[in-house]
C-alpha cells in the first residue's frame, strides 16, 4: 500500500451557499455516500493561504504575536496570509506577507510542507514556505490595520519553539506544522533537499 493522499470526488446531488462573507463563504452539499445514502455536509469555502517559516543565520525563527478573536487569545504565529487573487503564485504571496508583517525579505525559498488545516469542515489549503538568508526590506514599512496594528515581533530559537509546542503552550497550526517539519527535514535529507519554491500545488494551481 502506498501511503499518499489521492484526489477523489463523490457525487453531489444538490448544493447551496447559505452564507457569503468578505473572504470566505459556507457551502452545503448533499453528498452520496458509498452505501448509497445521501448525507448533508456543511463546510467553509476558503481561498487558501500561505505561511512563512523565516529562519535567520542564528537558527532563530521570526514569529509574531497577534490577537485571534474566534479563540479569544493572542497567539504566537509565523507570518501568513490569504491568497487574495485566484491563481496567484503562492511564492509571491508569501514574499508579500513576510514584507508586510515583518518588513523582511529572504533570498532562499523552499516549500516546507502543504497542509489542509481542518479538512472536515473547511477546504482551506496552506502552503508553508521555508525562507532563509534574511535581511531587512527596503522602503517604508507596510501600514497595518485592525489586529495587525498590535503585532509583536520576536526571533526565537527553534528548540524553544519545539518545547512550547510539545508543552501545549503554542497552538497556531502553521507555527506548529512549520517548526516540526523543519526539525524533521533537518534530521532527514536536509533543508536543501526540500521542494523548490515553485513546486506544483494541486490544491491551489497557479501560474509560475
Amino acid at each position: 500500500m502506498t501511503i499518499k493522499d489521492t484526489h477523489e470526488e463523490w457525487e453531489i446531488r444538490a448544493t447551496e451557499t447559505p452564507f457569503v462573507g468578505g473572504k470566505t463563504s459556507v457551502r452545503t452539499d448533499d453528498v452520496v455516500m458509498p452505501d448509497g445514502t445521501v448525507a448533508r455536509r456543511d463546510y467553509q469555502v476558503h481561498p487558501g493561504s500561505v505561511a512563512v517559516l523565516a529562519l535567520d543565520d542564528d537558527g532563530r525563527v521570526l514569529v509574531l504575536r497577534q490577537y485571534r478573536h474566534p479563540v479569544r487569545q493572542k497567539l504566537w504565529e509565523i507570518p501568513a496570509g490569504l491568497l487574495d487573487v485566484p491563481g496567484e503564485n503562492p511564492l509571491h504571496a508569501a514574499q508579500r506577507e513576510l514584507y508586510e508583517e515583518a518588513h523582511v525579505k529572504a533570498e532562499d525559498w523552499r516549500v516546507l510542507t502543504d497542509v489542509y488545516p481542518t479538512p472536515g469542515g473547511c477546504d482551506e489549503a496552506v502552503r508553508v514556505f521555508l525562507a532563509r538568508e534574511l535581511s531587512q526590506a527596503e522602503g517604508e514599512r507596510f501600514q497595518a490595520e485592525h489586529e495587525e496594528t498590535d503585532l509583536e515581533l520576536a526571533r526565537v530559537p527553534v528548540e524553544e519553539l519545539v518545547r512550547g509546542v510539545l508543552a501545549g503552550e503554542l497552538h497556531n497550526t502553521c507555527l506548529v506544522v512549520g517548526v516540526l517539519s523543519l526539525v524533521a527535514a533537518r534530521q532527514g535529507d536536509g533543508l536543501d533537499a526540500l521542494r523548490p519554491a515553485e513546486a506544483p500545488w494541486p490544491a491551489r494551481p497557479f501560474e509560475a
